[in-house]
């Protein structure tokens, strides 16, 4: 189980990630592209490509879920309540994946490289 907290911890992990606001309320975005951001007490909203979003939402509905405002929408939302840890931190690394620059991915993933 997660909490806003794991969520700031992982997202400010990831390269050039700030904490910002969005709608009003706390964010994590990279270079001004929102990465993820609270939509409620519990609940997150995640970027992510459609196809992986329609993939989480069917494979795990109690835990990944959307709404009519977000479908067709390259966003998730997810209940904090049910993902664990390290599921966060990959779904997290590939929404900062989908929303940072192509240039800051290639140049991460070069310096990973052994």
């Amino acid at each position: 189980m997660a909490n806003f907290e794991t969520v700031r911890e992982l997202a400010l992990g990831l390269p050039e990630v700030e904490e910002a606001t969005s709608y009003g309320t706390p964010a994590f975005k990279v270079r001004r592209k929102l990465v993820a951001r609270l939509r409620e007490e519990g609940v997150l909203v995640v970027r992510i490509d459609v196809s992986d979003k329609e993939f989480l939402v069917a494979s795990q509905p109690a835990t990944y879920f959307t709404t009519p405002h977000y479908d067709g929408y390259p966003a998730v939302l997810v209940r904090l309540s049910e993902i664990g840890r390290d599921e966060l931190g990959r779904l997290l690394e590939a929404a900062w994946r989908y929303s940072a620059p192509a240039r800051l991915v290639a140049a991460v993933d070069a310096s990973r490289r052994p």
